[in-house]
This record gives structure tokens, C-alpha cells and sequence, in this order.
């Protein structure tokens, strides 16, 4: 049990040196020197339990020996290598008597405290809680790894550090000169540089040093001892002889060990093929586990390489396999053929999106949307599942809709690299992203509601010059009445068509626009983003502004441009006040302004225009879509029908769509190029387009639709049809719409202005 019994003069330098108090004590003056608090902790004998931590030879087991020559306190040691469970029981039993007995405090000091397993660990923790034991511990390992978290926090933990060529020679100097347990009863003397050479060899370690300097002098004369006084002399080959260079420095027990897998790694990460060789050579040399270095290898294959090249992660696994089976020597090849390939492929950390979705859940429990909620057990009740547009049943197997919780639309957390496969997906990805962001602000008022105008179905609600907007219900349904699931199945409206349309819209106004890719480009009406985004990518050298109607479009679109190179971002405002300015203070003319449906009417589409001037360079030109009501959806056409009484609503619709006394459908694309000539403008031109695209049409909807008192649609059928055979016309209507997405078709005139 006494590890620090006297030193016989049999023993080794190295143990005979051993500082005996603080004084003698070399190096770690960060720990031990003069006001450090271990160095008064020890002084006044009240130490509590502590760790020490670092390489072999920097002293952690002589701290624990000064420690002992210090303390009025019960000293017990421990070896973890060669001690168990039933050693550990015998010392704090003997601790419980000295404190019960005594009053006397004992402290455990256990050597290599990593090697104890969990269990053996876990022993300790109740003694050190109730003071019984003051524990020290001596590591080689990163504690915070390799010990008891429990106990490590309750422990003060002393990193040591390999000591320094200049603490190096004072140790050996002092072994040197000491009569009683060194050599200071002879004469040595050291050839030029030789003992530097013992010092710079020995890598921090004094144990090494005081070896091989007790190799040196006890090899260099003929019978050892020599008469006292007698001259010795060391030089350079003797010296290179008692100290040979390390062939690794590297220690699997150690703290290295993590050092050099982390140079490794980061050379794998840097794509440094040489490097990666060589650390890799380094710990094959030392005796490093292949499954070690193949387990860091797969990791590296997710979190550095990732998407970037899929196929790496396949690349590691099969040389794992193949090394399994084949085993080395050969089998260096296999950890030679991963590492190389890793270091090689493109680099893409793109998974740390993980962990940004974890901050994110950790920092808001947001409901899950109700369309993506389960509906195989209560979708009668509450209405889960509904409004879940199925991919699969689309084109491109992929259509817009909203996935993330509604707090966190327009949050970004994956972003593509442009290296390997991820560059190959990129624009994909981006443009699916986009497309889906502006499908679900599309109809969203300032609150977040559905707005059943922003879509432009308000030429159904338009009555008398006045628009009335109301916000279907979002979300789970909060109550639930037997019998009404015909009712419930209506509450939620999905464009779910939407994607392709928003697509082609898009591309017809770049088609038209021709942007240079130095143009300064403002969009009016950026909410959805599906301008903006498109914009930046086609005048990467230019600069691309955004005006929101409302804040909260503006936070969305501000959300994703966090993701982009600062120099990459748009200006995103919602007062075109506030758009940036030149370093004099003048506004930045605009090159190019776009637009979708900026107004509904002639007269709301030339303010829109001649609203720009003030902003537009000389020359510069407008472009942007409307959408024509003239020729907006007849819902005659869902039904596929030629009964009198949809023909009799269809004429009704002719009527109402026809009505040039109506601003509403007293224009076109060929009357909105006259109007904007007229005013000065010049080469305007325009084309309409018809477009067409799934949609699943919600109850809730038919009825704002059809109210004759708030609808100009409904007004119209009922001042054109009966009530039963507006009724019949309704319920086909209804049983269209429950059968599926029907298709909407509706006209958009697309418009190109000089200014």
C-alpha cells in the first residue's frame, strides 16, 4: 500500500530524485508556483479532491508524493492496473475508522485512476461525497473523457504539461549535484552539447531524462561505484547511446493519442493526401486499432466529405469490411485506400444542418402542421391529415407544400455546397425550397391566416367596389361534433397544383426581363420570394432589393438570406424609403423592377408603373405578370357536365366576367398596353398566357363564393338563377371537389415597359 516507501540507493535516478517538497519541485509553475492555489492549498494541508492530467514523466505521481510529505492527513495509495474492487473496500473502511476514531481526514491517491472500469469508479463516489475520502487522481487520459463524470465534478482537475527544455536541465543538474541521492560525489562532465542532447531527446519527459543520464554516467566507467571524486567524463556518442530517439512519439494510453487522430482527421478535412499518410503511417507504426482509425474514418465520411460524395461513406465501410477479412499486414492497403480517397474527395459539412435543427427544437416545441399530423386514427374527429397533398401524384413526384411547423417557415437549416454531388443537386434543392416558401405565403395575410384574396380569387368576393378578405382556419380543429366529418373534411385549402404555375409564371417574366448579370434589380411585392432568389442568381454582379407589403414576408425572406455570402444577400424592406442608398446619400437607381400581380385593375396596374419612376435609372425597364379576371376560372368547368343548370351558370359567368362597366373586367392585356402608351411610355408589350393548375377547392371557400350578400359571384347567380337550381349547381359542385384537385385554369398577361 506505502507506493512512497524510502528510496534505497538500488533504486533508479529517477525515483531517488523524486522532489521531496515543493521547493525541489520542477516545473507546472502554472499549478505549483509561488500564490498558485495548489501550491497554498498543499502549504496549509487543506486540499480537496483533485486530478491530474498529462503525459508520462511531467510529475503527476511526485504531486502526489510532495502531497503526502506535506499532509497531517491518513495518505493511502492505490494502483488502478493492480488494485480492485475489494482494495478499494479495504481503504475506505480503513478512511471510515480514521475519520470515526481519529477525526483524522484520509486521502486516496490512485495512479492510472482511468484504468478503474465504471463500476470500480462508481465505488468511490459516495466518500468523496460525505468527505471521507479526499481523492486524487493520476491520469494520462483526458479526464473529462475517461473518469466518473461525477466524480470529475466534484474534483479540481490540474492539467500538466510536458516540461521544458529548461526545466529538463535544471532537474538533471540537480541530479548532478546532489551527494546523497545523485551523482555529486563524482566528477561529471559532459562533452559539448551532450547533455542538451540528453535534454532535447527526452520530449518533456523527465523520467527519460534522469534514465538515461543514470545510463550515461554508470556506463562510462569500468565498475560502478567509482572511487568518490573521481572524474567522469560523457561524451556525444554516449550521450546518443543512452537516449535513443524515439521511433513514435505516440501513446495509445495517453492524451497524444487524441492528438494525432485529430491531426489526421483535419488533414482528411483539409484534403491533404500527404499529411493524411503520414499521421495515418504514424499510428499504424504505433500499434493504433484499425477499427479506431476506421470508426473516425466513417464518421469523417458523413460530417467533412458528406453529400458532396455520397459514396464515400460506402468507399470507408467497404476497405472496413475488406480489412476485417484480409486483416495486415496487407490490410494497410485498405486503411491506405480510405484515408486517400477521403482526402481527395470534396469537402461538404452540410450535416451540421442537424444540429441547427436541434438548437431550433430545443429552443421552441412547435406543433406539427395538421396535414402532416397521422389521420389514420382521428382525421373524422379533428381533421388530422386533411389538406396532405401526396407527392407521388404529381409530376416530378414533388409538389409545394408546407412542411416545417408554421413558426418556422422560411427557416433554413440545410444548405447545399456547390462541390460534387451536392453542386449537382443545388440548384434543386434552392429552387424547390423557393418554390415552396412562396406557395405558402402566397394567400397569407399580415397574421398568418389564409387570405382567400391574396391568391386572386377576390373577383369571387368583390361587391360594389369592396373587397371583404377573411382568414380560413389554420391548424388542428379545437372541437369536434358527431356526424359533421362532411363538414370537417372542407377546413383546409391547398393549392396543390401550385408549383408548376409558379415555375412557368417565373420563368416567362426572366424570359422577358433579359437581365445582364451587372443590372440592379428591384422587386415590388418580394413577400413569397419567387423573384428575389431567381434575381440574385442572374446578376451575381449586380444588386438585387426587395419591397415587402407586409413585416412578416419581410422576416421570412430575411430568414433564408442569412444562409447566403453577405456580398450574395438582398436588401429586404418594407418601406421603399428605406432601400439603400449610394455613399452620398442618393438613392440607387434600378436597373430592372418585376413584379407579380401588382394590382388587379387598369388603373391599379399604371399607378404601379408610373410609381417606379422615381427609383428607375434612365432606360430602365418594368416587367411584371397580373393576372387577367376577365379570364379567371369559370367553375362551370369543374363539372363535366352538360345539364341545363350548369349551362345556365356558365352564361351567368359569361355575364358577370363580361361586365366592362366592372374595373375589375373592363380590362385586357392589349387595352393595358394602350393605357401605358398613352402616358408616355414606350416600347411596351405584352402577351396573355393561359395557365393552368391542380386544385383542391375547400368548403369553406364554396361558401364564400357563393354568398350572394358578401360574393359579386354570388350576387350575380342569384339575380340569374333560381335558389334550387343554384342549389343543384352546388351541390355537383361540392361532389367535383370531393372527388379531387380539379383543374384551374385562369389567364396572365405578362408586360414589358421602357421607361
Amino acid at each position: 500500500m506505502e507506493l512512497f516507501s524510502g528510496a534505497g540507493a538500488h533504486e533508479p535516478l529517477a525515483a531517488r530524485m523524486r522532489p521531496r517538497n515543493l521547493d525541489e519541485y520542477v516545473g507546472q509553475d502554472h499549478i505549483v508556483g509561488p500564490g498558485r492555489l495548489l501550491r497554498r492549498a498543499i502549504q496549509a494541508d487543506q486540499l480537496t479532491s483533485v486530478i491530474f492530467y498529462g503525459p508520462p514523466g511531467t510529475g503527476k505521481t511526485t504531486l502526489a508524493r510532495v502531497i503526502a510529505n506535506h499532509t497531517k492527513s491518513n495518505f493511502v495509495t492505490l494502483n488502478a492496473v493492480l488494485a480492485g474492487v475489494q482494495q478499494i473496500r479495504d481503504s475506505i473502511a480503513a478512511a471510515d475508522e480514521q475519520r470515526k476514531l481519529y477525526e483524522r481526514r484520509t486521502i486516496l491517491f490512485v495512479d492510472e485512476v482511468h484504468r478503474w472500469n465504471r463500476a470500480q469508479q462508481d465505488a468511490l463516489l459516495p466518500w468523496v461525497e460525505n468527505g471521507t475520502i479526499i481523492l486524487i487522481g493520476a491520469t494520462t487520459e483526458n479526464p473529462f473523457f475517461e473518469v466518473n463524470k461525477a466524480l470529475v465534478s466534484r474534483s479540481r482537475v490540474f492539467q500538466l504539461k510536458a516540461l521544458t527544455e529548461a526545466d529538463l536541465l535544471k532537474a538533471a543538474r540537480a541530479a548532478l549535484a546532489d551527494k546523497e541521492r545523485g551523482y555529486g560525489a563524482w566528477d561529471v562532465r559532459f562533452a559539448e552539447n551532450a547533455l542538451e542532447h540528453l535534454v532535447a531527446t527526452a520530449s518533456g519527459d523527465a523520467r527519460s531524462l534522469l534514465n538515461a543520464l543514470e545510463l550515461a554516467v554508470e556506463t562510462s566507467v569500468p565498475a560502478w561505484p567509482p572511487a568518490p571524486g573521481s572524474l567522469i567524463d560523457i561524451d556525444l556518442k554516449t550521450a546518443e547511446e543512452s537516449i535513443q530517439q524515439k521511433v513514435v512519439l505516440y501513446d495509445r494510453d495517453g492524451d497524444y493519442h487524441y492528438d494525432v487522430i485529430s491531426a489526421f482527421i483535419k488533414s482528411l478535412r483539409g484534403r491533404d493526401p500527404d499529411a493524411a499518410m503520414y499521421w495515418l503511417a504514424r499510428m499504424v507504426a504505433a500499434g493504433e486499432d484499425p477499427g479506431f482509425i476506421f470508426r473516425r474514418m466513417l464518421i469523417s465520411a458523413c460530417e467533412d466529405t458528406g453529400l458532396a460524395d455520397p459514396h464515400a461513406i460506402t468507399v470507408v465501410e467497404s476497405c472496413a469490411a475488406a480489412f476485417d477479412r484480409v486483416g495486415l499486414p496487407e490490410g494497410r492497403y485498405h486503411l491506405a485506400h480510405a484515408a486517400l480517397y477521403l482526402s481527395t474527395a470534396p469537402k461538404s459539412n452540410s450535416s451540421m444542418a442537424f444540429f441547427d435543427a436541434l438548437a431550433s427544437v430545443e429552443k421552441e416545441d412547435a406543433e406539427v402542421p395538421n396535414h402532416l399530423r397521422d389521420g389514420s386514427r382521428d382525421a373524422e374527429g379533428f381533421g388530422h391529415g386533411q389538406g396532405y397533398i401526396y407527392p407521388h401524384s404529381y409530376r416530378e413526384h414533388w409538389a409545394a407544400q408546407q412542411y416545417l411547423p408554421d413558426p418556422l417557415v422560411g427557416k433554413v437549416f440545410y444548405t447545399p455546397s456547390t462541390q460534387g454531388y451536392e453542386g449537382e443537386i443545388r440548384s434543386g434543392v434552392l429552387t424547390r425550397r423557393e418554390l415552396q416558401i412562396t406557395a405558402i405565403m402566397d394567400g397569407m395575410d399580415e397574421d398568418g391566416a389564409v387570405d382567400a384574396t391574396g391568391a386572386y380569387d377576390e373577383l369571387y368576393l368583390k361587391l360594389e367596389g369592396k373587397t371583404k378578405t377573411f382568414a380560413a382556419p389554420r391548424g388542428e380543429l379545437l372541437t369536434f361534433s358527431p356526424g359533421g366529418s362532411a363538414r370537417d373534411q372542407w377546413t383546409k385549402r391547398v393549392d396543390s397544383g401550385k408549383s408548376e404555375a409558379l415555375k412557368l409564371i417565373r420563368s416567362t417574366i426572366f424570359d422577358r426581363a433579359k437581365i445582364l448579370r451587372h443590372e440592379r434589380i428591384l422587386v415590388v411585392g418580394a413577400d413569397d420570394g419567387l423573384l428575389v432568389w431567381e434575381a440574385g442568381r442572374q446578376a451575381p454582379e449586380g444588386f438585387v432589393a426587395g419591397v415587402c407589403a407586409r413585416e412578416s414576408g419581410r422576416e421570412i425572406l430575411e430568414r433564408y438570406a442569412a444562409t447566403l455570402e453577405e456580398l450574395d444577400r438582398p436588401a429586404i424592406v418594407t418601406d421603399r424609403a428605406r432601400l439603400p442608398r449610394d455613399a452620398n446619400g442618393s438613392p440607387i437607381p434600378f436597373d430592372c423592377a418585376l413584379a407579380r400581380d401588382p394590382g388587379s385593375t387598369e388603373e391599379a396596374l399604371a399607378a404601379f408603373v408610373n410609381d417606379l419612376r422615381g427609383v428607375m435609372a434612365s432606360g430602365a425597364r418594368v416587367v411584371f405578370s397580373a393576372r387577367v379576371p376577365s379570364l379567371g376560372m369559370r367553375l362551370s368547368s369543374a363539372i363535366r357536365s352538360t345539364d341545363h343548370d350548369v349551362l345556365d351558370v356558365a352564361a351567368a359567368e359569361s355575364k358577370l366576367y363580361g361586365d366592362g362597366q366592372n374595373p375589375l373586367f373592363a380590362w385586357d392585356a392589349a387595352k393595358m398596353i394602350e393605357r401605358l402608351e398613352r402616358e408616355g411610355y414606350r416600347a411596351v408589350a405584352a402577351t396573355e398566357q393561359r395557365i393552368t393548375e391542380t386544385r383542391r377547392v375547400a368548403k369553406d371557400e364554396l361558401d364564400r363564393w357563393l354568398d350572394p350578400n358578401n360574393s359579386a359571384y354570388g350576387a350575380t347567380l342569384a339575380d340569374s338563377l333560381s335558389a334550387e337550381r343554384v342549389a343543384d349547381f352546388r351541390a355537383k359542385l361540392e361532389a367535383a371537389c370531393r372527388a379531387g384537385p380539379i383543374p384551374w385554369e385562369y389567364g396572365v398577361a405578362f408586360f414589358s415597359v421602357s421607361l
